[in-house]
């Protein structure tokens, strides 16, 4: 079963990746590692960087992908994110935002949505493929 999520996961995170490209962001790094956890993706846009997490739900038994950001999981993006900005000599002074891309597909694995919130505080839009 693992095998599978984590197979889920990464086919959540292409296409996000590629659904972020098509709408102008600029991809600067994927699966950023540090001792307070991970990103999925780092983007740039109009000068600033967004730290996206992807989440990827396939059929409806563990609710929809945005209910697994709880005030902990928000607060070890943020960690991470100022981990990699302190990391980075050339991100001094950048705006930056939490993101996060809900995948939601139906039980055999069907694209159902792809919805991009590039800050966790504003509104989200639905994008296509």
């Amino acid at each position: 079963m693992a095998k599978g999520r984590v197979g889920l996961g990464r086919k959540g995170e292409a296409l996000a990746a590629q659904v972020l490209e098509q709408h102008g962001y600029t991809l600067v790094v994927h699966n950023w590692y540090c001792s307070q956890g991970e990103v999925d993706i780092v983007a740039e846009r109009e000068g600033e960087l967004i730290f996206f997490e992807v989440r990827t739900r396939r059929g409806k038994r563990y609710g929809v992908p945005e209910e697994s950001v709880t005030p902990q999981k928000r607060a070890r993006m943020e960690a991470v994110a100022r981990r990699y900005l302190a990391e980075q000599p050339t991100a001094v002074d950048v705006a930056w935002h939490l993101g996060f891309v809900a995948v939601q597909m139906d039980r055999r694995g069907q694209l159902l949505r792809i919805t991009i919130y590039s800050d966790l505080d504003g509104e989200p839009w639905d994008a296509t493929i």
